[in-house]
């Protein structure tokens, strides 16, 4: 057995304990929590068959009772210095892969500062947000197959654009390639039909970093008059930790003033919006801090939305927020809002950048409020531009 000791002021706390999967040279895959800087194999410290999985599903689909049953054994472990040794990894020695089987995806659009600075960029001669966008969750069907783990690399798509000077389309690799800093939310236990914003704790198991990566000219061409598509569904980026929603109670902050009020459907007795953090970093440079706590629709609100018609919901099931941004120019989680369509460059070092070239990174990190003032880490999500 061992005793494992971390930091007072990780994000990675006995108040945390995200789930991921990883593997060893030469084992397979299976489920462990972060701790510190540890990976603990749960298989090994908790003998659930569930736990030898390559994926979180069969245990996600065990529901709430089970999850916190698992979480308190998990703290007990730790806090009692019961760990087997053998269950214990570095952080810096394990691959991480892709968390959960996704099942479905859903992208929003739950940012009111977003959703404005577009209908500026796209409409300026109009009211910027359209006449149903405060009445309901926006949101469009994403593609679950081309979402991948954090450090994956990301080749540039190449589709049909026409730049507004162009007399007819072209093909050709995406001359505006973009990113999207967004949460995700992954249903656990499914459902055949609605879910009121009230049961949402009863079925969603955990949140990730999204970066879901836009080709803002092939999606500027296609999107009109059903939506993205090929902008949109050549890769979805997350997060390879999943912090538990168990987690997440002490970063519960009520929603912005939502006016009109919603329909009953998409009341809150007491709202599921989060107090996130978001850090973008472009090449190794720091260029945005998006707020989660400004989203105008919270998480739970979007899937009483996403389920209201009837709808059934599948244990996988992740559905994002949309791109994050505040009030505040560094703030903006999209670079075509930082860079204003193009016309605002951004300074990366001797560098300067309107979208994505060839070879750029781009990380984004985020931390949510603990208790008695720590940090829930996320972790990152991280992805390399390569050629079309």
């Amino acid at each position: 057995m061992t005793h494992i000791e971390i930091p007072t002021d990780s994000e990675f706390g006995i108040d945390n304990l995200p789930y991921g999967v990883f593997s060893t040279p030469g084992t397979p895959a299976r489920v462990g929590i972060r701790y510190g800087d540890s990976v603990i194999d749960l298989h090994v410290a908790v003998e659930d068959p569930d736990f030898a999985s390559p994926s979180l599903n069969a245990f996600m689909g065990r529901g709430r009772s089970r999850w916190v049953e698992a979480r308190e054994s998990v703290t007990e472990m730790l806090t009692g210095g019961t760990v087997p040794s053998e269950a214990v990894h570095s952080v810096n020695s394990v691959t991480m892969h892709l968390p959960f089987e996704v099942a479905d995806y859903v992208d929003f659009y739950a940012s009111e500062h977003h959703a404005s600075n577009l209908g500026r960029l796209f409409r300026p001669n109009v009211e910027p947000l359209l006449p149903n966008w405060k009445h309901l969750p926006v949101a469009y069907h994403g593609r679950a197959g081309t979402v991948v783990v954090s450090g994956t690399d990301i080749t540039r798509p190449r589709g049909q654009r026409k730049a507004p000077d162009e007399p007819s389309p072209t093909f050709g690799p995406s001359r505006r390639l973009d990113i999207e800093a967004e949460m995700g939310f992954v249903v656990g236990v499914p459902s055949d039909g609605p879910i009121s914003p009230d049961q949402f704790s009863e079925h969603v198991f955990g949140a990730v970093i999204v970066n879901d990566w836009s080709a803002r000219d092939i999606q500027a061409w296609e999107y009109v008059p059903l939506g993205p598509n090929l902008g949109k569904s050549f890769a979805t980026s997350i997060s390879p930790w999943m912090v538990p929603l168990l987690a997440l109670e002490q970063a519960r902050v009520s929603t912005p003033v939502q006016d009109p009020e919603p329909l009953e459907y998409l009341r809150e007795s007491r709202s599921w919006a989060l107090d996130i953090d978001l850090t973008v970093s472009w090449n190794g440079h720091v260029v945005s801090h998006p707020p989660y706590s400004t989203m105008y629709w919270s998480p739970a609100q979007m899937l009483a939305h996403e389920t209201v018609n009837g709808a059934s919901s599948r244990t996988g099931d992740l559905f994002a927020s949309g791109t994050i941004s505040g009030p505040e120019k560094n703030q903006r989680g999209a670079f075509i809002e930082l860079t204003w369509g193009g016309a605002e460059p951004v300074t990366l070092g001797s560098e300067t950048r309107t979208f994505l070239e060839d070879g750029d990174d781009v990380v984004i990190a985020a931390s949510a409020t603990g208790p008695n003032g720590s940090r829930i880490g996320f972790g990152d999500v991280r992805g390399r531009i390569k050629p079309a």
